[in-house]
């Protein structure tokens, strides 16, 4: 399992979520944040800082944004 951000990020990018990670695995593209799967270790410290309620565990994703599962493994992270 992995945490995932969703459609509720777009155009918001409230960083609370990049200073509480404690491996930097989530990176800022240009109209949201995107959390790196390879290097998520699933603690969930970002998910209760969200203001907008985007991020989810990748089996808790709502069925309507379960396409940013894909979208967040796509990403190309530096």
């Amino acid at each position: 399992m992995t945490y995932i951000i969703a459609e509720p990020c777009v155009d918001v990018k409230d960083a609370g979520c990049v200073d509480v990670c404690p491996v930097d695995c989530i990176y800022e593209g240009p109209t949201m944040y995107y959390i790196n799967p390879d290097e998520c270790i699933d603690c969930a410290a970002c998910e209760p800082v969200c203001p907008v309620a985007a991020i989810f565990s990748d089996d808790a994703v709502p069925e309507q944004w379960k396409h940013y599962i894909e979208i967040n493994r796509d990403f190309e992270y530096p």
